[in-house]
């Protein structure tokens, strides 16, 4: 028996030679993959973080940016005017020479009917009757006037009119014919628009510019 040979053993058991095992731990090969997958993971989500840290301070990055250009590309829109309801377009706006207008007083003031149809002539415009309101209106209008004529006047003669007396009311009847229209001068009256910001008015009828609106598309 060797002098390695611990006491006891012998048989297989027995150390021969001048060398003897070294005793090992086995490796623990599962806890070192757990390690490995666990540091992976840490990894992985600080990764992820950072990216979304990014995101916040740079604004979403270039897809967010070119969907900003997108959109800024379809905000503009061009509509027609507020005049152009009045007038489907340009061409259906009379202009005040094919237009007859009656003036009639509805006030107490002697001869307001007779100086406001001689400036209308003046501004192009054709006189019909001139005298005082029957007794429907006469009175009783309380504003500075009533733009009176046939239904078919609404988008077309009476807004022409309107110009010259902005403040007036306009109505219509479907009972009128023809194409004249009255204009009724109540007890607010002082005196028609002033020529040049009727002038200004009636272009801007007859010829109505579009207007930007924005619109949200994205």
């Amino acid at each position: 028996m060797s002098m390695l040979t611990p006491p006891g053993m012998g048989g297989k058991y027995r150390i021969t030679g001048d060398k003897y095992p070294r005793m090992r731990p086995h490796r623990r090969r599962g806890r070192l993959a757990v390690v490995v997958v666990g540091c992976g993971a840490v990894l992985g989500v600080a990764g992820w973080g950072t990216l979304q840290l990014i995101d916040v301070f740079t604004g979403g990055g270039g897809t967010a940016s070119a969907a900003g250009a997108t959109c800024a590309k379809n905000t503009t829109k061009a509509s027609p005017g507020p005049s152009a309801a009045a007038s489907a377009a340009a061409g259906t706006v009379p202009k005040p020479a094919q237009i007859t207008v009656n003036v009639f007083n509805a006030t107490t003031r002697s001869g307001l009917a007779k100086t406001t149809a001689d400036e209308l002539r003046k501004r192009g415009f054709k006189i019909g009757e001139v005298g005082n309101a029957g007794k429907q209106y006469d009175k009783k209008v309380t504003g500075t006037g009533i733009l009176l004529g046939p239904a078919s006047s609404l988008n077309t003669s009476l807004p022409v009119l309107a110009t010259q007396l902005g403040t007036a009311e306009r109505r219509t009847d479907a009972a009128r014919t023809g194409t004249t229209v009255d204009l009724i001068i109540g007890n607010g009256f002082k005196t028609l628009t002033p020529q040049a910001a009727a002038t200004k008015a009636l272009t801007a009828l007859a010829e109505p510019h579009p207007t930007a609106t924005t619109k949200k598309t994205c």
